[in-house]
């Protein structure tokens, strides 16, 4: 299990769903609810659409669920969790630090360790979603080197942002060119068809 050591009493770990699912439940409502307008659709359909959403779900396999916790002196101060989304991308579902532990760069060291840890595991891209105004954790992670790929609407958030991060420096070149960012240099030229 994945253990990293940030000093001054915190640390980040690795935890089992047995221990994450509990913390969420009891933490998540008082992070998200406030000032929210999310659509929780689910709690809206009727209970033969919800029976079919599981039954649907049992279609899925079992995709790797990576959940981090971040701790000061064994109090829970905040947490990463994701799921694989296909064989070479991971999605960074939620990530969050209790109010008590913000503005103390946690966020960004746990940022930081989802990314070394999802790399040696062999992702190539992780992405994530984002409401279009959070600009805390949209500069965050495109100082972290994520990239803007997509904006989506959604019914349950609002206007969206997705954000990827390429762990291959190649793709990560690749994608500066497509952006507009770069001309393509010797390396890519071959690799687009354009000598």
């Amino acid at each position: 299990m994945y253990t990293k050591d940030l000093g001054h009493g915190f640390e980040i770990r690795e935890m089992t769903s047995e221990e994450f699912w509990p913390l969420w439940d009891k933490y998540a409502d008082g992070i998200f609810q406030e000032n929210s307008m999310d659509f929780m659709w689910r709690q809206h359909i009727s209970d033969e659409e919800k029976a079919q959403l599981k039954d649907l779900g049992k279609n899925m396999g079992s995709p790797l669920r990576i959940m981090l916790g971040v701790f000061k002196n064994g109090q829970f101060a905040g947490w990463s969790v994701g799921d694989q989304y296909s064989a070479d991308v991971y999605y960074m579902r939620n990530s969050a630090i209790l109010p008590e532990y913000r503005r103390n760069g946690l966020y960004t060291q746990l940022m930081t360790a989802k990314l070394e840890l999802l790399t040696q595991k062999g992702f190539q891209r992780i992405y994530s979603r984002h409401v279009s105004t959070n600009n805390p954790i949209l500069i965050a992670k495109l100082k972290a080197g994520f990239i803007i790929t997509a904006l989506e609407l959604d019914d349950m958030f609002g206007t969206l942002v997705h954000l990827s991060y390429l762990t291959n420096p190649l793709r990560r070149k690749v994608m500066s060119f497509r952006s507009g960012e770069q001309k393509p240099d010797e390396q890519m030229k071959p690799l687009l068809n354009l000598d």
